[in-house]
């Protein structure tokens, strides 16, 4: 993954993930918008300009209670409107034709920071920022963390300086997710998937790729992976059609795999559901969140969760809002800094063995040091 040009530091970030608490209530409404006044006496921060702070969040199509990435921004934003007293609001987004038109209800209520969800909403995000610099934006998986030297609207502090691109090394504990699949396997082959083939999903498979083949490789193994050749693979076409993820988990449990790694936000719903009715034939590796807790109808199929610290990195930019008025520095979360990692392993800890937990420690360590490789790029 391309390096930005400023990196949040690790001490902010640890102490970001230290505030950020569990999820917040949210209404059943598939689309909507949602507005809180945090802490007792309304919204009464006041940001560097004068005028009052609010932030302010537009979904990608999996919406706020998608289990994954939406959520969990939200919950970081709820979580920053009540520790500092500001006001925070959302919108959700149907189809990608509500990412322009959800922005600018945003900037036609002058909200302090905008925070965009996902790759989808990377044009809308650039335009909208271009056209008001004095609006100030954050976009979580920009476009900046494409690795093949296209310029993009976001590598480049000077040029949206109002713009703070979130930007995740899911690769890392992607690979590790990889490694454990391949020990965890009986039938010796596994699965992944994604729902729309864009570089924030290809960027976990490509992880959990070489993963497997590191466990080939170090042990001898030949453990078969569906779903990703390194090229090419399977992909839902969408991030909200929960039946597609069960077809194609039963697709794969069809060739054989016994864990499988959606990589396709509420889609990878279908898939728990249908390993849930395996009867412990199917494990799944969760994805963005500790999907054991945000999916807690199918915590007994999650073997681990891939996660994203979303929720601390949309607080600290909330944090420098209050503060400065400004987003802040480019932002990539890593093994090292804490910004991703694997989740706990919950019911299936017992059933993970002593030199898979110890070879997973000495992996992480590898890969801070920069003597294993995560991804192609």
């Amino acid at each position: 993954m391309r390096q930005k040009k400023r990196l949040l530091s690790a001490a902010a970030l640890v102490a970001s993930l230290g505030l950020v608490t569990a999820a917040c209530g949210s209404s059943s409404s598939s689309s909507s918008s949602e507005t809180t006044a945090a802490a007792a006496g309304g919204d009464t921060t006041v940001a560097a300009g004068g005028s009052k702070v609010s932030a302010c969040e537009v979904t990608d199509l999996g919406g706020k209670d998608d289990k994954g990435f939406n959520q969990i921004a939200w919950e970081g934003m709820q979580k920053a409107g009540k520790d500092f007293g500001i006001t925070t609001d959302i919108l959700e987004s149907k189809t990608d034709a509500d990412y322009q038109p959800n922005i600018q209800s945003f900037i036609d209520k002058k909200c302090s920071v905008i925070v965009t969800v996902g790759f989808l909403l990377d044009s809308a995000t650039a335009e909208a920022a271009k056209a008001n610099p004095t609006i100030q934006f954050a976009i979580v998986d920009s476009s900046a963390m494409d690795n093949n030297g296209t310029p993009d609207d976001f590598s480049d502090d000077k040029a949206l300086p109002n713009v703070r691109p979130l930007n995740f090394a899911t690769d890392q504990p992607s690979f590790m997710a990889g490694y454990l699949a391949a020990a965890m396997s009986k039938s010796g082959v596994v699965g992944t998937y994604g729902g729309i083939n864009i570089p924030p999903v290809v960027i976990f498979m490509e992880g959990f790729k070489l993963g497997v083949d590191y466990y080939n490789t170090k042990m001898g193994k030949a453990v078969k992976l569906l779903g990703w050749d390194g090229k090419d693979g399977t992909f839902a076409g969408n991030f909200d059609k929960v039946d597609d993820g069960k077809k194609i988990a039963q697709q794969q449990a069809d060739e054989g795999a016994d864990i499988i790694f959606p990589v396709a936000g509420p889609v990878g719903l279908g898939s728990a559901q249908f390993a849930k009715e395996s009867a412990g034939k199917v494990a799944i590796i969760g994805v963005d969140t500790d999907q054991y807790v945000s999916a807690s109808d199918y915590s007994s199929v999650y073997l681990t969760s891939v996660k994203k610290g979303i929720d601390a990195a949309v607080y600290d930019t909330v944090k420098n809002v209050v503060d400065s008025g400004t987003p802040g520095a480019a932002y990539v979360g890593t093994l090292e800094n804490g910004g991703v990692g694997l989740a706990d392993f919950h019911d299936f800890d017992s059933k993970v063995p002593a030199d898979v937990k110890t070879a997973l420690e000495q992996i992480q360590k590898d890969i801070i040091a920069g003597t294993i490789k995560t991804s192609a790029g």
